[in-house]
């Protein structure tokens, strides 16, 4: 059976075909009103000089500042589709939601509050579908990335944090949320985040391979508060110990190849094909 993000449409399968030439930029926002606009304009402007058909994709939990409809009346160069989830919110569902819902065979997944710059998604379309990876990070923690004004403390926890996660993938910075991926690896298990570490949960669930880096500078969200805490940190260490009950009971056989036992066909590098 096929994995699905949320009860509804399952994502595709590793051998559907999809229309390579579409990318789909998901943004999972939740009282992002004043942070949103100016970064749909960035990416709208990116985007439209692009020779790929692309498309935006805002996901909202409903927010009580407006942000859907600031979202809505925000106008682009480029396709843009506005979500609202009632009932259910966290960041995790919602990208899950996003990545089931997404009409691209390749996906970027970003945070709506300014600390992803917009120059960053194109490196990461390019290293999946030009250089042949099967998911791609933003990272902080490979040549050429860091981390601005975060005070010590903020530090030493995502240190601390990816410390913990070292035995379950090789990736330098598995805590980033900022990634693009083709679709159909997400058909090989059953996502279960808890949390908001979603770009682990694929990491260590539908192991990509091969992984790429690019580097990029994170900065303090622009506008509101850090939804980081202590409630998020537990939920953390609780996700954790699932991926590692998971990675014990579910080892690759010897021999195995990419995409986990018995191993899938290399993926083949694909071309950015031009807007029609």
């Amino acid at each position: 059976m096929p994995s699905q993000g949320e009860a509804g449409r399952p994502f595709p399968r590793s051998s559907d075909p999809g229309p390579p030439s579409l990318v789909t930029v998901i943004l999972p926002t939740y009282n992002e009103r004043e942070a949103l606009p100016p970064l749909l304009r960035a990416l709208g402007e990116i985007l439209s000089r692009q020779g790929f058909r692309s498309e935006i994709l805002v996901v909202d939990d409903d927010s009580p500042d407006g942000t859907a409809e600031v979202a809505r009346s925000t106008a682009l160069p480029v396709p843009l589709t506005v979500r609202v989830r009632r009932g259910e919110r966290g960041l995790a569902s919602a990208i899950l939601f996003g990545l089931r819902e997404a009409g691209g065979r390749v996906a970027v997944v970003m945070d709506a509050d300014g600390s992803h710059p917009a120059v960053t998604v194109l490196p990461l379309v390019k290293a999946v579908v030009e250089g042949g990876a099967e998911m791609a990070l933003a990272s902080r923690y490979t040549s050429g990335g860091e981390t601005r004004d975060w005070p010590l403390g903020r530090r030493l926890i995502s240190h601390g944090a990816t410390f913990l996660a070292r035995p379950l993938t090789s990736a330098r910075d598995p805590m980033t949320g900022f990634f693009a991926l083709d679709r159909a690896i997400l058909s090989r298990s059953p996502l279960d985040p808890v949390g908001y570490k979603i770009a682990l949960e694929i990491l260590v669930r539908s192991r990509p391979a091969p992984i790429r880096e690019v580097p990029f500078v994170f900065t303090e969200r622009s506008v509101g508060r850090s939804k980081m805490g202590a409630r998020e940190m537990a939920r953390y260490l609780r996700h954790l110990g699932r991926l590692y009950r998971f990675r014990i009971l579910n080892r690759r056989p010897r021999g195995s190849g990419r995409g986990g036992p018995g191993g899938t066909s290399p993926r083949p590098v694909e071309r950015l094909d031009p807007q029609s």
